[in-house]
């Protein structure tokens, strides 16, 4: 069951973000959908709804980040934590390829996350062309 989250924390998650997801960075504008919030460190494992522990995501990152906090590097194959976006630094973990179409992980944890995720997913593969098109992907920050 999803936790009450009151809207002030949910508009107060939201700005930090910048309305867009963590991790694939999807824009909440562009989806034509709210993002949801996510659970940083679940609350089946022990996480709060605390603002500390909570960010925004996209349905599709967030239901395939699900209870996970870590995950398996597809190039070592050992499990390392996933990337927080609350934390870290994006650009520290991740690059765009092919003028934005693709996410690649340069991180253990960045391909962890692209990999468990499926950050470069069909669905949001065709998104990403139609927003690149249109000149509103992939942000500039």
């Amino acid at each position: 069951m999803t936790p009450y989250i009151a809207h002030e924390l949910r508009e107060r998650v939201a700005q930090e973000a910048q309305y867009r997801c963590g991790y694939c960075l999807t824009q909440s504008a562009a989806m034509g959908m709210p993002m949801e919030i996510d659970h940083l460190y679940p609350q089946s494992l022990g996480g709060s709804s605390q603002a500390e522990n909570l960010w925004l995501a996209c349905p599709q990152c967030n239901r395939n980040k699900g209870v996970h906090i870590d995950g398996p590097d597809p190039m070592s194959g050992r499990r390392v934590p996933l990337f927080n976006p609350r934390i870290q630094r994006w650009r520290d973990h991740f690059v765009w390829q092919q003028n934005g179409l693709y996410i690649a992980g340069i991180s253990p944890s960045g391909r962890a996350t692209v990999a468990l995720l499926r950050m470069n997913n069909e669905w949001l593969l065709h998104g990403r062309q139609v927003w690149i098109l249109a000149g509103v992907h992939p942000p500039l920050d």
